[in-house]
């Protein structure tokens, strides 16, 4: 973990509790993003947000709270086919102490920002794929065949998975390259 720099450069101030709590919640980011069947840092990020809320008390930790909300609602939003469910669990609890901390208004507005915060930069990832397939068409048709491949490889492991004694037929790779050569 980096410390914050203060304006002039100095790293002799101690990371504000804000920092850390930013901190955590874009390790648990991370981790969900790019090993979502190991829920271990995870879990220990959201103990360890819970148990600061509740030493905090219900004033000191309204600041925060939309950052502590942030990873918990990532989780428990989240459409991962193979998710934790104890994780999902240990999110769901962690909502329900903040609701009983803070008071369920306060909670509600928080928790309300959060969602529109994700739903806004959902939107506007949305927007710049449809910019960019607008913008880039022979890009965009590149991305959409290789969508398609990886639909029917995943297909095939699929059914290989269910009937081990059934083998897919693989195809070639030089079809691809007649197409992209013929553009």
């Amino acid at each position: 973990l980096y410390w914050p720099e203060e304006e002039d450069g100095d790293r002799d101030k101690s990371p504000t509790l804000m920092w850390i709590f930013k901190k955590l919640s874009i390790l648990a980011r991370r981790e969900a993003a790019r090993t979502p069947k190991n829920p271990l840092k995870r879990s220990c990020i959201f103990k360890f947000l819970g148990a600061i809320a509740v030493d905090l008390g219900k004033d000191r930790v309204k600041p925060y709270l939309s950052t502590i909300i942030s990873p918990l609602h990532r989780e428990l939003n989240s459409t991962y086919a193979e998710q934790d469910p104890t994780l999902k669990n240990l999110s769901q609890e962690i909502i329900e102490l903040l609701k009983k901390l803070v008071g369920l208004e306060t909670f509600a507005l928080a928790f309300s920002a959060v969602q529109k915060e994700a739903s806004h930069k959902r939107g506007i990832r949305k927007q710049k794929k449809a910019m960019q397939a607008v913008a880039n068409p022979d890009i965009a048709a590149r991305k959409k065949l290789k969508k398609h491949k990886n639909k029917i490889e995943a297909k095939k492991r699929k059914i290989e998975f269910l009937r081990p004694d059934y083998k897919a037929k693989k195809k070639r790779s030089h079809i691809l390259k007649e197409f992209t050569e013929a553009e």
